[in-house]
């Protein structure tokens, strides 16, 4: 029986493991600016069910987590609205990099450098399964949305726009 090839642990499998979820490794040929959706496209996954892991910040300038749809993109002014912040804007990637101690395109909530707010778009709880950064670039984990309000505390938005 052949086996998937296994994807040396990360700070995100660690804390998954170490929370008790259950997740699926799923390995892919990274593309450079390919985000979730090219990701769903050489897994054949839906994007909608592709979650991105954003890093953005508020006007003092303190990191935020946004995780979204693949296939949506996140209104700031609604973000802002809804958790109280005057505005929110995306971090550049050397910001986001040394908040999440992950590289852009490979940044999971799982296991993030510093405690962050992690916010999470509604539908995206909704869903049966989830495909999501493990912390490297080109490895998705499969698991259920569930664990992201439970053991990650991610706080439910409605701020998707449609790509």
């Amino acid at each position: 029986m052949a086996r998937k090839p296994h994807v040396s642990e990360t700070p995100a499998t660690a804390w998954l493991k170490a929370h008790g979820v259950v997740f699926t490794e799923h390995s892919y040929e990274y593309l450079e600016r390919g985000g979730a959706q090219h990701s769903a496209q050489v897994l054949g996954l839906d994007p909608f069910a592709v979650v991105k892991t954003l890093i953005m910040q508020d006007e003092a300038a303190k990191p935020l987590v946004v995780l979204m749809h693949g296939d949506r993109t996140v209104s700031t002014k609604n973000l802002a609205r809804q958790i109280g912040a005057k505005s929110v804007e995306p971090c550049k990637p050397e910001v986001a990099n040394r908040h999440s101690g992950y590289f852009v395109g490979g940044t999971s909530p799982f296991g993030l450098k510093r405690a962050m707010p992690i916010f999470v778009e509604a539908a995206v709880l909704t869903l049966p399964r989830i495909w999501i950064n493990g912390g490297r670039r080109g490895y998705l984990v499969g698991i259920d949305p569930a664990a992201l309000a439970g053991p990650l505390g991610a706080k439910p938005v409605e701020c998707a726009l449609a790509e």
